[in-house]
């Protein structure tokens, strides 16, 4: 007797969303199965890794990874191309870190320069990410949406606090939206209800369930994505069928395991092999978890999270 391989079959789909312009443009989202079995549906769309630049240059970045851009991280249009043309960045994430209070608190006019010289730059898509400040996100992401009009890109995060000004300013831009909540599948499904009673199209929002690192919530964000991702395609509950963003990077490069010098723990081994493998694993565990868009920092950490993919498809 043969062995027959059990399969669910799912009510729901996640909603493909893409950004970009002309033949490098992306799409994120499709699928109607659980991530990588592909055996139980359809997979159209690859999970997409997006390399994080600042405005400004990342001083609060170990110098294992602060390392890798010194020559480029001066000038963000210059960090921008770097990805692009030398370490074949599909996608590029913009934070626009000085334009916090507490960073430099650059205007959003400032914001909106810096903007149109990295578009202007590259012909890859383009992630434009504030500050995470509330208030000041408000007004930057609005000017960054008109900076960008034209260029499809993905702009965020909304927040509970601030949602209605650029969500306004996406739509106004036809712009795609990330919807960030923390860590609760109620709040996550909150918001995009909110952020679409606005008028705003679902198949155009990207939701951000907030991240953490390996070893610091991991199996609790795993939890969270998993749960919005099965909401989504076992209960066909639309509210929960966006692609889902996982942003590894920042909450990564900030742990002990990433920083802490080899003469204090000799035992943990390498210290930059260890941050590159932190990151990995991160980024690995949350794709499985069902994330779509990856936001990176370590170009040997999203080699290998690249080939992971390639091995699991």
């Amino acid at each position: 007797m043969s062995y027959v391989v059990p399969k669910e079959t799912c009510n729901g789909k996640v909603l493909s969303v893409d950004f970009g312009t002309g033949d490098k443009a992306l799409a994120i989202g499709g699928e109607n199965t659980m991530p990588f079995l592909s055996f139980e549906g359809e997979q159209p769309n690859r999970p997409v890794i997006a390399y994080e630049i600042q405005d400004c240059p990342p001083d609060d970045w170990p110098d294992t990874v602060k390392e890798v851009y010194k020559d480029v991280s001066g000038d963000p249009v210059s960090w921008a191309k770097h990805c692009q043309d030398k370490l074949g960045a599909k996608a590029i994430a913009l934070r626009l870190v000085s334009t916090h209070p507490d960073r430099g608190d650059k205007s959003a006019e400032d914001a909106s320069k810096t903007i149109k010289d990295v578009l202007a730059a590259i012909n890859i898509p383009l992630i434009i990410l504030g500050s995470n400040n509330i208030e000041k996100d408000s007004a930057v992401l609005v000017a960054a949406a008109e900076a960008a009009s034209g260029n499809n890109c993905i702009i965020g995060k909304a927040q509970e606090g601030n949602y209605k000004t650029i969500v306004a300013a996406a739509l106004a831009h036809n712009h795609k939206l990330i919807a960030m909540s923390e860590l609760d599948i109620n709040l996550a499904k909150q918001l995009n209800i909110l952020i679409t009673q606005m008028g705003f199209d679902k198949e155009k929002l990207i939701t951000d369930p907030m991240c953490s690192g390996l070893g610091y919530g991991l199996e609790y964000t795993y939890s969270v994505m998993e749960r919005i991702r099965l909401a989504g395609l076992m209960q066909n509950d639309a509210t929960m069928q966006p692609p889902i963003l996982g942003d590894v990077g920042m909450y990564v490069w900030k742990v002990k395991e990433v920083v802490a010098p080899e003469s204090d723990v000799p035992e943990w081994g390498a210290l930059e092999e260890r941050g590159i493998i932190w990151e990995t694993v991160t980024a690995t565990s949350l794709i499985l978890a069902g994330a779509n868009l990856l936001i990176m920092r370590h170009p040997q950490a999203v080699d290998h999270v690249e080939k992971s993919i390639d091995e699991l498809k």
